[in-house]
């Protein structure tokens, strides 16, 4: 078996039976070291060397995670639960209330989650600051959470793979279609939303499936587990939430200013320091708390750098991609999915597509032209094939984000309530879409 391939189920098949995904990186990766040949010394130091990759990432979220505990603190997000929640005494008695609060909070969190990417790019920092305290709200509603977590994962995908601004304009322009051009592909007066379109159709359709269908009926939850986690009712100053609005504001004009997260959420931070709003005093435990709360996402992102590391090392990510086509002969169809698969395969296993394009797009676009699939095709196809597995993977922020914010209260599992619903939502769709865009462009 071909070690890449060995290496990501194994990983997956711990993480299904609830050992921690972290443990469940690198046993996978060591694994498919071990399998492809290489020594065990020469796996670990690849493994190591690897782990590098995701330390900015890692920091990134720390900061952010400070960040969104002083937005917390500033009582902003529990005054849109405490809003919620008195919309939901109203419609107490009310099916069809109830169910109209329900799509309510869904389009809220879809809109923060969309904004996340582009308007006020802090990617998942959001999540810990607004789900926890609309997590007594769902309860009274009886909101299955997997609803939620499907809601806030297609949130975070879809901008980056359709609107070229924000995260997806590095996504879009400065790796796909940089990568297209460089390995041969004509991309002048292309338009990547017009290719990209229909694989964003396939998102939506996933959502719609997962709120109006999979998910619409009621799941109970521990009330007192979550009254003992997140503060119910909050006093609010004017001022104070003023100075929340006006940090981020700055978070976000700094960030696209000088390019960077960690430096637009230290801006942020210092404003609520400035303002009073964090006291002095309790700004160092304040900032450690928030580096608390995203920490685990941040270890689970560089033990995923440094299997994605050992993956490269062992040569046969080109292996499999090269036995695809193989496989594949003349048949467009058949390469078509085939290069989806992989690209959903080697996604699943290192949980960033923003990695995946690279890897692929040396192999997929020079086979794609010579197969005689259009431009436009060519991109729809690389794209597709490098958003396949960001939903669904154990390692993915898609998934870890949302699980920090609903599992507050530990009534939520990363792998079968976050991790599960979304590759079944989304990565389906999304190669059944993928596939007809290569087919029809």
């Amino acid at each position: 078996m071909n070690a890449v391939v060995a290496a990501v189920l194994i990983m997956l098949v711990l993480s299904l039976a609830r050992i921690h995904v972290v443990v469940a990186l690198i046993v996978g990766a060591v694994s498919g070291g071990l399998i492809a040949g290489m020594s065990l010394n020469d796996t670990i130091d690849a493994f190591n060397n690897g782990l590098g990759g995701g330390a900015k990432v890692a920091l990134s979220y720390a900061v952010l995670g400070a960040f969104a505990v002083a937005i917390g603190k500033s009582g902003l997000a529990n005054l849109l639960a405490d809003k919620i929640l008195a919309k939901v005494g109203q419609s107490e008695g009310s099916i069809t209330a109830v169910k109209s609060v329900r799509y309510m909070i869904i389009a809220i969190l879809v809109a923060i989650a969309l904004s996340s990417q582009n308007i006020l790019p802090i990617h998942i920092a959001f999540i810990p600051l607004v789900v926890p305290p609309l997590l007594y709200v769902m309860a009274k509603l009886k909101m299955d959470r997997r609803m939620v977590a499907c809601a806030l994962t297609f949130g975070l995908i879809t901008p980056y793979m359709f609107i070229p601004v924000g995260f997806g304009g590095i996504y879009l322009n400065e790796i796909l279609m940089a990568k297209i051009s460089a390995n041969g592909g004509d991309i002048e007066g292309l338009s990547v939303m017009k290719a990209m379109a229909l694989p964003a159709l396939g998102m939506l359709c996933g959502l719609l499936v997962a709120i109006f269908i999979t998910y619409r009926g009621e799941r109970n939850y521990n009330l007192s587990a979550i009254t003992r986690t997140e503060k119910v009712t909050t006093t609010y100053k004017p001022m104070t939430l003023v100075m929340a609005l006006a940090a981020i504001v700055v978070t976000f004009v700094v960030q696209l200013w000088l390019g960077s997260m960690i430096l637009g959420a230290l801006a942020g931070f210092l404003l609520f320091n400035l303002s009073g709003v964090v006291k002095w005093k309790e700004a160092d435990d304040l900032f450690t708390e928030g580096m608390k709360m995203l920490a685990m996402i941040g270890f689970i992102m560089i033990a995923a750098s440094g299997f994605a590391e050992v993956m490269r090392e062992t040569g046969e990510i080109t292996t499999l991609v090269q036995s695809s086509v193989d496989i594949i002969g003349a048949n467009k169809a058949l390469a078509a999915l085939l290069m989806l698969l992989v690209g959903l395969l080697i996604t699943l296993g290192i949980g960033s597509s923003f990695s995946t394009i690279p890897i692929i797009a040396a192999l997929y676009v020079p086979m794609a032209l010579e197969m005689g699939f259009s431009s436009m095709a060519i991109i729809a196809l690389v794209g597709t094939a490098g958003a396949l597995g960001d939903a669904g993977s154990p390692a993915s922020d898609s998934t870890l984000g949302p699980t920090a914010g609903l599992n507050a209260d530990g009534q939520h599992n990363h792998i079968w309530d976050s991790v599960v619903p979304t590759f079944l939502h989304f990565n389906l769709p999304l190669l059944g879409f993928g596939w007809v865009a290569a087919m029809v462009l």
